[in-house]
């Protein structure tokens, strides 16, 4: 609650004068802690954002050798597949043969 003294009416000029320092210095120390807590919310983020990235490049580099395991496995198929369809296409023949 104000009290009447705290009413510039009652102020000579000096305390008007340390009033207003006091108040000039208060806004200034706020904004730098306004600015501190802003501050100090970046380097979190920015903390937190570097630990998803490396988690996230894990997780791309354990994908990355999940699919080239996919891949031999597909190479080694497509072999298997070739030499099966040989193996049939010379037994088809051989049937051929013994239907003469």
């Amino acid at each position: 609650m104000k009290s009447l003294f705290d009413n510039d009416l009652f102020l000579d000029d000096k305390s008007k004068e340390k009033s207003f320092r006091l108040k000039k210095e208060v806004v200034p120390l706020d904004r730098l802690k306004n600015l501190e807590e802003k501050i100090t919310g970046a380097v979190e983020k920015v903390k937190a954002l570097k630990e998803d990235k490396i988690k996230l490049e894990k997780k791309l580099k354990d994908f990355e050798e999940l699919l080239n395991e996919k891949n031999m496995e597909i190479e080694a198929l497509k072999t298997e597949k070739v030499t099966i369809k040989d193996q049939v296409e010379k037994l088809l023949s051989e049937l051929e043969t013994l239907e003469l």
